[in-house]
């Protein structure tokens, strides 16, 4: 799989961007602006995304196994069937987030810390 042009520095500027399918695993993109970008089916296996701003992006289905997400803004981010098992989500803001289809969650949340994390309906996880 092709990488896309992708600053590996921190606080790059993807808002908005078509990185469906992408393979980031490893990157490091702290502070990123990731808002609104469609992250669908991308594999972020271990990727470094501290401090990210994911509002409004589509993460359907993304593979996000043992990513470091802590004080990520995910506020209204589509996580429908996203596997964030082993991931650090400590302090991350969910307000708003997909993570179900009624009752049912649909997030793979197998070993994830979420200590502090602010949850879609605005309870904070302890």
């Amino acid at each position: 799989m092709e990488h896309p042009p992708v600053d590996n520095s921190p606080q790059g500027n993807f808002q908005g961007a078509n990185l469906r399918e992408k393979d980031l695993s490893g990157r490091n993109l702290r502070g990123a602006d990731l808002s609104g970008a469609d992250l669908s089916d991308s594999f972020l296996h271990n990727v470094i995304l501290e401090a990210a701003n994911l509002s409004k992006a589509n993460l359907f289905r993304a593979n996000l196994l043992q990513a470091n997400l802590r004080r990520a803004n995910l506020q209204e981010a589509n996580l429908i069937g996203a596997d964030l098992s082993g991931a650090d989500l400590r302090e991350a803001d969910l307000r708003g987030a997909t993570i179900s289809k009624g009752e049912k969650i649909l997030v793979k949340l197998t070993g994830a810390n979420l200590m502090g994390a602010i949850l879609p309906d605005g309870s904070i996880y302890d």
